[in-house]
């Protein structure tokens, strides 16, 4: 598997299947398979993929640990910009289709509804990771520096969950909140396991 995961083809495969979403998107939008909201399935869509891919960003290193698959961290950084991806084509959506890209509304409407507030802390969050996620910016930052500001996707993490349990308790909606609340929880305290294990020694 290590073999497979250094081969050339790796990061070619892992950036078409992080595309498929995506183009099933805009291929569900122009084939009218969206149902009768169109609108509110691409915000949602775009919402749940980005949850996913968080999802499996972090599943990486406990990956690599505990099936002993160094190789995989290779392909972290990769899945970590999928993740800034999906945050910014929900945001686009619910900019472009809820709001009609009025900068003024929008402002009014972050500040108005504490979900929409906690989701856009967690975009700005992400930003700077997505805009040092490339090795001139290990080496401007220094090493301790650049993981200690990648070590934010746990808040965002955090947020992420926060956002969606908000957006669904208006419909009283939480079995799929608990399953992501789950993944991620789960992921964090292994984290912090490790992190605890490490400052035992």
């Amino acid at each position: 598997m290590n073999a497979l995961l250094m081969g050339r083809w790796a990061k070619p495969l892992l950036f078409l299947l992080g595309l498929l979403p995506a183009a099933w998107l805009v291929y569900a939008a122009v084939t009218s398979q969206l149902g009768a909201n169109p609108a509110e399935a691409l915000v949602r869509s775009t919402g749940d993929w980005t949850l996913r891919t968080l999802c499996l960003a972090l599943a990486v290193t406990p990956l690599r640990v505990l099936a002993g698959l160094p190789s995989l961290a290779r392909l972290r950084r990769m899945m970590g910009l999928f993740v800034y991806f999906y945050v910014v084509l929900h945001l686009l959506a619910y900019s472009w289709f809820d709001m009609g890209f009025e900068v003024a509304d929008i402002g009014k409407d972050i500040v108005k509804r504490p979900f929409i507030l906690v989701g856009f802390t967690a975009f700005l969050l992400l930003t700077p990771m997505a805009l040092t996620s490339f090795n001139r910016a290990i080496r401007v930052l220094g090493a301790s520096r650049w993981k200690q500001l990648h070590k934010v996707v746990y808040g965002v993490a955090v947020l992420a969950v926060l956002h969606f349990f908000w957006m669904r308790a208006g419909k009283n909606n939480f079995a799929e909140v608990g399953v992501y609340g789950a993944v991620l929880g789960t992921l964090l305290l292994w984290r912090l396991r490790q992190f605890l294990k490490k400052n035992d020694r």
